[in-house]
């Protein structure tokens, strides 16, 4: 049996997102995205208030993710609470962008002194956090995530995981309400780091 494994999110939860991708697509597209939305279908929108169809904001996302990556900024604890954990467990970054953008995630986390393994993913993560139980065979594993959709994912191809709903985006945190199949909501690595902790070290 390895050591506890940690897998982790990494847009509004280790990197702030939403934030910046609002300021981007109103610059570059004229669009706005309503950060009291509860999630993200739905919350952009054109300047006449009608919504943005799915099949225009994946190739806007990847725009953003082409050149603007730069905007983005490390959640405060993020990484002290990482670095914490690292001492007793494994951790993975298991990203919902294309595998195009791998290189430019590590890179981006590397910036902020976060090196870990980073697996990217499209759709949910249900099947790959399976792979990696597989693969590592950890003692516990906690997953975070700030969508409700990879929480329901999780529960169902690997129940056994502790699932901690976290957005670290106070806005958009104070319209959603917690996902159905996480064990907890928390929206701050301050109070993350001990629930964490405590469910890695039930090995």
């Amino acid at each position: 049996m390895s050591r506890p494994l940690l897998i982790s999110d990494c847009d509004e939860v280790i990197l702030h997102f939403v934030s910046h991708f609002a300021e981007w697509v109103e610059e570059a597209a004229d669009l706005t995205f309503a950060l009291d939305s509860p999630g993200f279908a739905g919350a952009l929108r054109s300047r006449d208030g009608q919504v943005v169809p799915p099949e225009r904001v994946w190739p806007l996302l990847d725009l953003f993710f082409d050149g603007e990556m730069h905007r983005q900024n490390v959640v405060p604890g993020a990484v002290d609470a990482l670095r914490e954990i690292g001492r007793h467990a494994d951790i993975v970054i298991l990203t919902n962008i294309g595998d195009d953008y791998q290189a430019s995630r590590v890179a981006q986390l590397e910036a902020f002194d976060i090196r870990h393994r980073v697996l990217c993913n499209r759709g949910g993560k249900g099947r790959p956090v399976l792979e990696l139980i597989e693969e590592l065979k950890p003692g516990a594993t906690v997953f975070v995530d700030d969508l409700p959709v990879h929480h329901e994912s999780v529960a169902e191809h690997a129940p056994d995981v502790w699932r901690l709903h976290m957005i670290a985006e106070p806005r958009l945190a104070a319209h959603t309400p917690p996902a159905p199949h996480a064990h907890a909501r928390i929206d701050t690595w301050d109070e993350a780091l001990p629930w964490i902790l405590a469910r890695l070290g039930e090995a």
